[in-house]
């Protein structure tokens, strides 16, 4: 299954989130999926999912049915505003430290069991525990403790409904859960029951794990060993620039969205920052590095002029999938895009990105 996230359409209340659906996703499934059903990548603020009565729920639920959608996920990384105005390192707030990401975790687990199809596999995403600089060893009581509440819940909605939702800690730069090692070692740390597990797993953005300079086949492999579940992949490439050029880098700042770097120097080591202001304040820069920035960028783009992209880790990672791994093309940052970069409609460039990555995964699988 391919989808795209709707994260990319700011909205926080319901009534736009459904707007923002309703303008964009048919002429997505037009062009991309005419004759099958086509699942919705659904991101929910805290606001709308308790916007959603039962009578809002199944009038979404039949739209969705009449023009032949599904929803096997819910983006539950964002609690609040998103798109509109700053977020920076607030985007992880509150997190699994708190008592609200539980409530509103749990509230998104209920609705998506109501609308997710038997024998469909369903995610939610989360914050991969918090920001680094949040979280102190002293707190991983409290989140082991608030992680249970919603994976019980989960176990409930299966037992009573017969429905798999997998809650995906989704890893990511400058967090708690940053590489793929760190993730497992949390894990382990946790120790959950058998049961519990079965509601657990990452979301693997692309994007991240390809900022660390981490091996797809690598990562894969370890998060197979250590048998933990990969709930959806998201499709994202990032920013890669070898040939240190601070005009370029610069276009890249905004106000709105932390831009982790990651930068491999010479002998191999990595350095991080946790904004790209921060690394172009402080970083001396050398020669032979490479820059990895945690900006989303369109997937079908692999170099420009003066700087390349992280595509390269989705055409080795791809051909690695299984077939039943939901797929969901994750380019949040078009209103901040360099210009450049906007050379068409969102629309047309969430075509355009969902039809290169079915090209990608057709010709693994051997399709004309």
């Amino acid at each position: 299954m391919i989808t795209y996230c709707s994260n990319i359409h700011p909205g926080e209340s319901f009534d736009e989130v459904f707007s923002n659906l309703q303008t964009h996703l048919l002429s997505v499934k037009q062009a991309v999926c005419p004759d099958k059903p086509f699942p919705i990548g659904l991101r929910l603020s805290n606001r709308a999912a308790f916007e959603i009565d039962e009578k809002t729920s199944a009038q979404f639920q039949e739209w969705c049915q009449d023009h032949h959608f599904f929803i096997p996920t819910i983006n539950g990384f964002p609690y609040g505003p998103f798109a509109s105005f700053p977020v920076k390192e607030k985007v992880y707030l509150p997190d699994w430290r708190h008592s609200e990401r539980v409530t509103y975790t749990k509230r998104l687990a209920t609705l998506l069991d109501s609308w997710l199809p038997l024998g469909v596999k369903g995610s939610i995403s989360t914050v991969p525990i918090g920001f680094r600089k949040h979280i102190d060893p002293a707190d991983l009581r409290v989140v082991k403790k608030n992680l249970i509440n919603v994976l019980e819940h989960l176990d409930r909605l299966r037992q009573k409904n017969g429905k798999e939702i997998i809650l995906s800690l989704e890893p990511e730069p400058a967090c708690h859960l940053e590489t793929v090692k760190e993730t497992i070692q949390f894990f382990e740390q946790m120790a959950f029951t058998e049961e519990l597990k079965e509601g657990l797993g990452v979301c693997f953005d692309c994007c991240h794990q390809a900022i660390e300079f981490e091996s797809p086949s690598e990562s894969l492999k370890l998060l197979s060993y250590a048998q933990i579940k990969i709930g959806k992949v998201q499709i994202s490439s990032a920013l890669r620039v070898e040939d240190f050029n601070r005009r370029v880098l610069e276009k890249f700042c905004d106000p709105v969205y932390l831009h982790q770097v990651v930068i491999r120097q010479k002998d191999g080591r990595l350095l991080r920052y946790d904004d790209l202001p921060e690394a172009l304040t402080h970083h001396q820069t050398g020669s032979d590095e490479e820059w990895r920035i945690h900006f989303h960028v369109p997937v079908f783009i692999d170099k420009m002029e003066r700087y390349g992209t992280t595509r390269f880790f989705l055409e080795e990672i791809l051909p690695l999938l299984d077939q039943d791994i939901l797929l969901e093309v994750e380019t949040y940052t078009w209103h901040v895009l360099p210009t450049e970069l906007q050379t068409e409609k969102v629309t047309q460039s969430i075509i355009r990105e969902m039809e290169w990555v079915k090209t990608r995964r057709d010709e693994k699988n051997g399709c004309s």
